[in-house]
C-alpha cells in the first residue's frame, strides 16, 4: 500500500541500479503469479502485513522491510550515495528503471519496461513545461501500478520540492483528496477529467 516506506523502497531500488515492479496485492493470485513469472524479480521488498499476500511459489528473495532481522542488518549502515563502485555493473541510461503491466484488456497483461533515460527525459520535459518551484507541493496519489505515479514519485524529489503522500486508497475518495489538497497546500497534482 502507498506509504513513505514504499516510496523510499522504490527510490532505493532505482538508485541501486535495479528496476522495480509494483504489485497490486488486491489483484487475483493468478495475475500476480503471471507478472512475477514474466518479470522474474530477484528480490521482493514487502512488509509484514503484505508478505502473506505475495504469490505462492515466488522464487525471488523476500525482504520484509519492517522485520527485526532487516532492521538489525541496516542499523548503522553507511548512508552514502550509491555509486557504480557499489553496483554489480555501472548504471547506464538504457538500463530498465521499472516494469508496469498493462491492464490486460486485450488479452493477457504485458509488462512494459521503461528505461532510466526515459524517466529523465520525461522529468526534464515536465520541469521545462511546468517548472516546479520551491513553494510548490506535489501530491502522490496515483497507485504505483500506473505510469502517472512515476512523475509523482521522481519529479518533486529531483527538484527538491515537498511531496505529499496520500493515504492508501485515498485516490478513490474525492472529499479526502480535497481536504489533503487544502490542508497540505498542494499546488501540483494529476487528475483524469472524470475526477474533476
Amino acid at each position: 500500500p502507498r506509504s513513505l516506506d514504499l516510496l523510499i523502497a522504490i527510490h532505493a531500488v532505482v538508485r541501486a541500479g535495479g528496476a522495480y515492479l509494483p504489485l497490486d496485492l488486491t489483484l487475483p493470485a493468478d495475475r500476480l503469479a503471471h507478472m512475477c513469472e514474466t518479470a522474474r524479480p530477484v528480490a521482493v521488498l514487502t512488509d509484514t502485513a503484505s508478505a502473506p499476500d505475495l504469490p505462492a511459489g515466488l522464487a525471488a528473495e523476500r525482504i520484509v522491510l519492517d522485520s527485526a532481522a532487516v532492521a538489525a542488518e541496516w542499523t548503522g549502515a553507511d548512508a552514502h550515495a550509491v555509486t557504480d563502485a557499489d553496483r554489480r555493473a555501472p548504471l547506464l541510461p538504457r538500463h530498465p528503471a521499472y516494469v508496469i503491466f498493462t491492464s490486460g484488456s486485450t488479452g493477457r497483461p504485458k509488462g512494459v519496461v521503461v528505461e532510466h533515460e526515459a524517466i529523465v527525459n520525461r522529468l526534464q520535459w515536465m520541469q521545462g513545461a511546468y517548472g516546479l518551484t520551491p513553494v510548490d507541493r506535489v501530491l502522490q496519489k496515483t497507485p504505483t501500478t500506473f505510469d502517472v505515479s512515476v512523475w509523482e514519485l521522481f519529479w518533486p524529489v529531483a527538484q527538491g520540492v515537498p511531496l505529499v503522500v496520500a493515504r492508501p486508497d485515498g485516490h478513490k475518495d474525492p472529499e479526502y483528496l480535497a481536504e489533503v489538497i487544502r490542508d497540505r497546500r498542494v499546488s501540483v497534482l494529476h487528475f483524469v477529467p472524470s475526477m474533476l
